[in-house]
């Protein structure tokens, strides 16, 4: 089952060289979303504050990655789409939830792209938490100054495991549009962590980490405590849970580990995270390992991203569209 997952990464994520419309990839991250995008044809150009982001965008795409802190006062080309990851730690469920009073608040530049550009469509991907009642506040801000733009804004939080992606991974989908869009219809195909890893879930490479018998006792301890019905270990019969930088590249009791034949448990390795976020086995990434983790656990999943694109295409393609004057608010 694995080669027919893998066939359908190989088959839909292949980066196309074309002259489609340009799309300016806000905080790009190592390039998830992009991919998705160049795959359906769009042109790309990144922006991002991490140089190894840049490399790993440059390495696998068609288009250039500027290494650059974004703010307000940032400049950029004309594009018909912009999309983009605001960073979302203000607004994680599982971090200290400063929202707006957190300095890593890329909103307020993502609000300045879309007034400078004028894009003819623009979608932003976001944490769940963005939509909890502590935070609601401020995604109502947000979606606000954005339809003060004249666009006609929706947002819908999605399972990308509904997607054919091998992981429990709930975001916030934005898109800002001046006609009429369709999201992305779910599919009736989930696939398992044990199909997207295959034979890699048994596998001893020789770089593996392995828990020790002190660290399977935290462990044990830290379920115990945290309730847990089943141990976090890696369930190959389901899709992953949800991959981030935390328990990816962070030794914790919530790391993501997968429990060998003979018993022994060993951490997720860089390849095997790819996976489970849907990047081809052909997708390579810069930087030394913990900032490889924190790329794919960053990362919008390709394959999911691949859908939307369609959609936005399908968007652009369309006749239906409206003038600013003629949406009004």
């Amino acid at each position: 089952m694995a080669l027919n997952y893998i066939s359908l990464l190989n088959t839909k994520l292949r980066p196309i060289p074309s002259g489609r419309p340009l799309v300016l990839d806000l905080f790009a991250g190592g390039g998830g979303l992009a991919l998705g995008f160049e795959a359906q044809g769009f042109s790309t150009l990144g922006f991002d504050n991490d140089p190894d982001c840049c490399a790993t965008y440059e390495k696998n795409l068609h288009g250039r990655c500027i290494h650059i802190e974004l703010t307000r006062t940032s400049d950029y080309p004309r594009a018909d789409v912009v999309i983009g990851g605001p960073p979302c730690q203000p607004f994680s469920v599982r971090g200290k939830r400063q929202g707006t009073s957190d300095e890593r608040n890329g909103f307020p530049a993502f609000i300045r792209a879309i007034e400078q550009v004028q894009p003819k469509i623009f979608i932003f991907e976001n944490v769940r938490g963005m939509i909890h009642n502590r935070n609601r506040g401020y995604l109502d801000e947000i979606v606000s100054a954005l339809r003060s733009l004249n666009y006609l804004i929706e947002f819908q939080l999605l399972n990308f495991s509904h997607f054919s992606v091998p992981q429990r991974r709930e975001r916030v989908i934005a898109v800002g549009h001046r006609g009429k869009f369709n999201f992305p219809r779910p599919s009736d195909r989930i696939v398992t962590a044990g199909e997207a890893l295959g034979t890699m879930a048994s596998s001893t490479p020789p770089d593996s980490k392995y828990l020790t018998p002190s660290m399977d006792e935290y462990v044990a301890k830290y379920e115990k405590l945290s309730q847990c019905i089943r141990p976090r270990d890696l369930h190959l019969d389901q899709p992953a849970r949800t991959l981030t930088c935390r328990n990816l590249a962070g030794a914790t009791a919530d790391m993501m580990r997968i429990r060998l034949p003979d018993g022994r448990r060993r951490r997720l390795l860089v390849r095997e995270a790819a996976r489970l976020q849907s990047f081809p086995d052909t997708f390579e990434f810069a930087g030394k390992e913990e900032s490889q983790f924190n790329q794919i656990g960053n990362a919008v999943p390709p394959l999911f991203a691949y859908y939307l694109a369609g959609c936005v295409r399908e968007y652009l393609e369309s006749n239906f569209h409206m003038t600013a004057t003629e949406i009004g608010f």
